[in-house]
């Protein structure tokens, strides 16, 4: 340590030589405020970071470049940007940035961050085929139902029948998803009371918090690789630590389903295992495993968070509550519980879910491209290595695209505002590497909304409203978890009643 600290001078130094060079030899960049020797703008970087590059966005315009340490970043807060970024230059922008998280937890980028090439169209190719396709996500159908009816069942227990009680709907939330995505991964269930391995249950939460602790914390050597040669944090060596935990545990996932060849279940492993027999040197059990981590992290959180958002905004909005409630009502009734069919004759739950991305995006960032060689945005010189990344949550709060963009109203999708909303609403990303499983993230989200509307009754805790202060994190959280008064509605307790 001393040895580092004796050259740290000759390091910063020669690194500010390089960037005086790096930066002289690119003309017309994009505008860019001003930065520090060695940190570049890392000074600027702010909780919520979408909200800070935002407001640097008003000052300099909807296309920034910032350098965050030696990586720049060119930040997007325009349709007509996002559009030349997704369209004339998606094959440039069609990699992911190297980090160093990613890097640990992917086993080395082997599924959905692997560059952009052979090995990346063929593992969205799977995904869009053996994974997310319609008849796949219908094949599905049943595992999705009955873990919201046990959500369902649940609250019914826990209620009282005439007087309100209150819940927590966060973790109610998260649960619910992480069993649903680990049933179509694994046929396994790791919440509730219904858990057959009560000691697997247990490693796998453990090893999921240590995951998402860890993929929340900023690596600086990410942005200044001097801290990384010394693992300045001590990140890397708690990712080595957290990899074998993980690889142990989703190996074991992989060996006991090959066991079970002679009556595998239609389990995402299983289908992979089958690819794996008729090409064994593509499907190493490393592409397997990467593909549940990627799963596992982007297909949970996220949707947990949108529900939560959702219904947040709903307690604030009780009109738009009550509609919501006619509309399952008529179409659905009292006698029986939602199903995903009925989705599609609900279109003002639709426009919640929309309304609900648009003003919460649980990716206000999106997840970052990056450049692989350079490019123009909007007239701009875009050197190759720079990381994009698209402010959503500026663009869909812009009062130059959407009338009052600060206000929750569900029906602007109905008239003439909603359609086509091209590249201002993009909650799911565009082009080569927009989200896979955004058709199931939609049907899981509507159906347990449509089923909490459905079956209870809903209220705030008191008379303020729900509080809708953003936490930190890569995606959006509340900063308060969502606590809410419920009750089952008098029409459904039949219903309920016989889950």
């Amino acid at each position: 340590m001393n040895f580092f600290f004796y050259y740290l001078p000759i390091f910063l130094i020669i690194l500010l030589f390089i960037s005086k060079h790096f930066l002289s030899h690119h003309k017309n960049q994009p505008p860019s405020p001003p930065s520090l020797p060695i940190i570049g703008h890392l000074h600027l970087f702010k909780i919520p970071l979408h909200q800070t590059l935002a407001n640097l966005s008003l000052r300099y315009g909807p296309i920034l470049l910032l350098r965050f340490g030696f990586r720049p970043f060119l930040v997007v807060s325009s349709p007509s940007a996002a559009e030349e970024c997704f369209t004339k230059n998606d094959i440039i922008f069609a990699n992911r940035p190297d980090l160093l998280v990613e890097r640990h937890l992917t086993y080395n980028h082997a599924s959905f961050s692997a560059p952009y090439g052979p090995h990346w169209r063929n593992i969205r190719r799977i995904s869009t085929v053996e994974i997310f396709s319609t008849s796949r996500i219908l094949m599905s159908s049943t595992v999705r139902s009955e873990e919201i009816r046990y959500l369902a069942q649940m609250l019914f227990r826990d209620s009282n029948n005439h007087s309100f009680q209150k819940t927590q709907l966060k973790t109610r939330f998260s649960e619910l998803t992480f069993s649903v995505i680990m049933q179509m991964i694994a046929g396994k269930r790791y919440y509730g009371e219904n858990v057959v391995n009560l000691e697997e249950a247990r490693q796998f939460c453990d090893v999921l918090k240590e995951a998402f602790s860890i993929a929340g914390a900023s690596n600086l050597g990410d942005f200044l690789p001097f801290l990384s040669w010394v693992d300045f944090q001590g990140l890397e060596k708690r990712l080595v630590r957290l990899h074998k935990k993980w690889d142990s545990f989703l190996q074991g996932l992989v060996d006991e389903s090959r066991k079970e060849k002679g009556e595998r279940k239609k389990t995402m492993i299983n289908v992979l295992l089958s690819l794996q027999e008729s090409q064994p040197e593509y499907y190493i059990d490393e592409v397997i495993k990467s593909l549940i981590v990627s799963i596992l992290s982007a297909g949970t959180n996220t949707s947990a968070l949108t529900m939560e958002w959702a219904m947040s905004l709903l307690l604030n909005h009780p009109h738009v509550l009550d509609r919501a409630k006619a509309e399952l009502d008529i179409h659905v009734g009292h006698g029986r519980l939602i199903d995903e069919s009925d989705l599609a004759k609900l279109p003002y739950l639709h426009n919640i879910i929309k309304e609900t991305l648009r003003l919460c995006p649980v990716a206000p960032l999106l997840v970052p491209h990056q450049s692989s060689e350079e490019c123009t945005v909007g007239g701009f010189n875009v050197p190759c290595g720079t990381i994009l990344m698209v402010n959503m949550w500026a663009i869909h709060r812009d009062p130059k695209l959407w009338v009052e963009p600060m206000s929750f109203k569900p029906e602007r999708f109905e008239g003439s505002e909603g359609e086509n909303e091209g590249f201002k609403f993009m909650p799911f990303g565009h082009g080569r590497r927009a989200c896979p499983g955004a058709n199931l993230a939609m049907r899981v989200v509507g159906l347990v909304l449509g089923t909490l509307i459905q079956c209870f009754e809903w209220e705030r805790l008191g008379d303020e409203k729900v509080d809708m202060s953003e936490g930190s994190g890569l995606t959006m959280p509340k900063a308060k978890p969502l606590e809410a008064m419920y009750r089952p509605r008098q029409t459904m307790i039949e219903v309920l009643s016989q889950l």
